[in-house]
């Protein structure tokens, strides 16, 4: 974890067994792909998994993630680019969000604009 707040590290390579049903699983491996400093909203990630009507399921199964940081559920955002839900506080998401814009190597990093 220090070498992530360093900037140092942008992804994690130990062995992951959250505990969670099928779907949170599912939904947990989709939040992987997701690139260090790039968001991804509800919407586009419940359709990658392949089910547009399970938004929120989807959003629960986020919600639950046991894994924080790791498993990066701060980089779900709305479809209009609104910070929404994360159980660390927004004030966090948005903190993660902006120190992974500042080491992403892009100056606006590749998320949707916040605001």
């Amino acid at each position: 974890m220090q070498e992530y707040f360093a900037g140092a590290r942008q992804t994690f390579d130990f062995l992951m067994n959250p505990v969670g049903t099928a779907f949170q699983q599912t939904v947990w491996k989709a939040l992987l792909e997701v690139p260090f400093g790039a968001t991804l909203s509800y919407l586009t990630l419940t359709r990658r998994i392949g089910d547009e009507k399970a938004i929120r399921a989807v959003a629960a199964a986020n919600g639950r993630n046991p894994l924080w940081i790791v498993v990066p559920c701060h980089r779900i955002i709305g479809s209009d680019g609104s910070l929404t839900g994360y159980a660390g506080g927004l004030w966090r998401k948005r903190w993660l969000l902006d120190h992974e814009r500042v080491f992403s190597g892009h100056e606006t990093g590749r998320q949707l604009s916040l605001f």
